[in-house]
């Protein structure tokens, strides 16, 4: 995993785009009412349309906000515009507030009571509504709450001139590169960033678990990092046989295509409800591409009416999107800028190392690593499957944590040199590795003991959130600017309304169909 001395040199040259890296946050959280219950009313109509909005929608459930930032070329940027919008948001949710934790809470046995999005009458609209009844009825509804951040990364004109990729095909090859090294080594950030090692009791109801209790309300694993990326989280028989490569953009598409055109047999039991409403989108392993998941995916963005995975055929991969990274409780906006530079260091080893294809039988070897992080990270003397064989986390972490070292050195020397923030977010990685309670999982649990329980603990970081937002000065001009995209958005919903012309079915039989 080291990196050769041809690609340190190409760091440390100047004008080679390291200070303009991009990156963009797509942060979700649920609405909940002041007793911590999930929020049973519609999307603020001030916040405007949760289909048109640039920055504010919904994700699966009508309550669990989704905030999205633009793409900024610093953290400070893309964290000061996730600050403006949360500050905005804050002041349109009256006596509710953000739950600032990934796995929810209080929520009520009849899963029915969990609101879909809801988007308006056009057929996007529904198809969007129709898409989330369909995981709700392939995975319940409970599993679709958790919330995260997804973290879209990009690489810089400048620094592809510098590697010598200058078509857009051999910039697709080392983005699949990067993602093949990212599945290999994601673990390393479900421990230094995981911060879901516990449960409330309503999020178990009926499931075989296997957690430990914690007292009456609170169930958990002692060494767990991130329960979100395990069992009880985003994990799916039906998609785990689908084995997908990512050896190469045909590789990637030909696995995806799979999934979203065979039939599986347990979906196809599923029956529309007695009004007539559209169970799913359709019977196939994927509805669409965005029901895959994983721990990052390749992303273009599409044109109007085009699927990702024809953008992705057409025009190749044009950034990132890592979404193993838990919200962090601590934290009032889920992540912190010493966070974002070590993503951005990580990604880059991740691209520049060497990423040997990926087979059947090392993506079964990522996967059982994760799975043992994700339980037992924090655990002492923990192992991992190596390409050589079983490897101590702490030592695999810290030979990783070192290749990032030289990375952190030229983002610095790129940023000019004024301060070693990249470096000093690394060696916080690294204290992290020496002394697990200093991890944010193992911060939660000591919390929890001292709060008395996940729910209480998390209550109070939500109230902490809510006085913190309410306090942040946001510049008036960007708060006008989002009050007029809060109604802009609210006229572009009616327009795309009004225009419809086919049917839900004809609109559905062309929105689904691949080239």
């Amino acid at each position: 995993m080291q990196l050769d001395t041809t690609t340190l040199n190409t760091l440390l040259q100047p004008d080679i785009g390291l200070n303009a890296l991009l990156r963009g946050i797509e942060k979700e959280s649920l609405r909940v009412r002041a007793d911590g219950a999930l929020s049973q009313r519609p999307h603020p109509q001030g916040m405007g349309s949760a289909l048109t909005h640039r920055a504010i929608t919904t994700d699966f459930s009508e309550a669990q906000l989704e905030l999205i930032t633009g793409v900024h070329a610093s953290p400070e940027a893309v964290l000061q515009e996730l600050s403006d919008v949360h500050v905005f948001v804050q002041k349109h949710l009256g006596d509710e507030l953000l739950w600032p934790s990934s796995m929810p809470c209080i929520l009520a046995a009849d899963q029915a009571q969990i609101p879909l999005g809801q988007y308006g009458s056009s057929n996007i609209a529904q198809a969007k509504t129709v898409y989330r009844r369909g995981l709700g009825n392939r995975y319940g509804r409970l599993m679709q709450t958790i919330s995260g951040i997804h973290y879209n990364f990009s690489v810089p004109d400048a620094l592809w001139q510098a590697l010598g990729k200058t078509s857009q095909d051999s910039q697709t090859e080392a983005y699949f590169g990067l993602i093949r090294n990212f599945r290999r080594w994601s673990w390393l950030l479900l421990y230094l960033f995981g911060a879901a090692p516990a449960v409330c009791r309503s999020f178990i109801q009926g499931l075989d678990h296997k957690l430990d209790q914690f007292n009456e309300g609170t169930y958990y694993l002692p060494h767990a990092t991130s329960l979100r990326m395990g069992r009880l989280g985003y994990q799916s028989e039906a998609q785990s046989a689908l084995d997908v490569s990512y050896n190469s953009v045909a590789d990637y598409s030909r696995s995806m295509r799979v999934g979203l055109t065979e039939s599986y047999a347990d979906y196809q039991a599923i029956q529309p409800a007695a009004n007539g409403e559209y169970p799913q989108l359709n019977d196939a392993v994927l509805q669409i591409e965005n029901e895959f998941y994983g721990t990052i995916r390749p992303k273009r963005t599409t044109r109007s009416g085009e699927r990702p995975l024809s953008a992705l055929n057409e025009r190749g991969v044009e950034y990132v999107e890592v979404r193993c990274v838990d919200l962090n409780p601590f934290e009032p906006l889920g992540i912190n800028a010493e966070q974002i530079r070590f993503c951005d260091t990580f990604l880059l080893l991740c691209l520049l190392a060497d990423s040997p294809p990926d087979s059947a039988q090392s993506r079964g070897k990522l996967a059982r690593n994760q799975t043992r992080v994700v339980e037992r990270g924090r655990e002492p003397g923990l192992q991992l499957e190596a390409d050589a064989g079983l490897m101590g986390l702490r030592e695999w972490a810290s030979a990783l944590l070192e290749a990032c070292q030289p990375i952190a050195a030229a983002l610095d020397q790129a940023h000019g040199g004024f301060s070693n923030n990249y470096q000093h977010s690394l060696q916080q990685q690294q204290a992290k590795v020496a002394r697990p309670q200093l991890t944010p999982s193992a911060k939660v649990i000591a919390a929890m003991a001292t709060r008395g329980s996940f729910f209480k603990f998390t209550m109070d970081q939500a109230e902490q959130v809510r006085e913190r937002l309410r306090t942040t000065a946001i510049d008036p001009a960007t708060l006008q600017e989002l009050e007029q995209e809060s109604a802009a958005s609210l006229v572009r919903q009616a327009e795309i309304e009004v225009a419809d012309t086919q049917t839900f079915a004809e609109f559905l039989e062309d929105y689904l169909a691949l080239p």
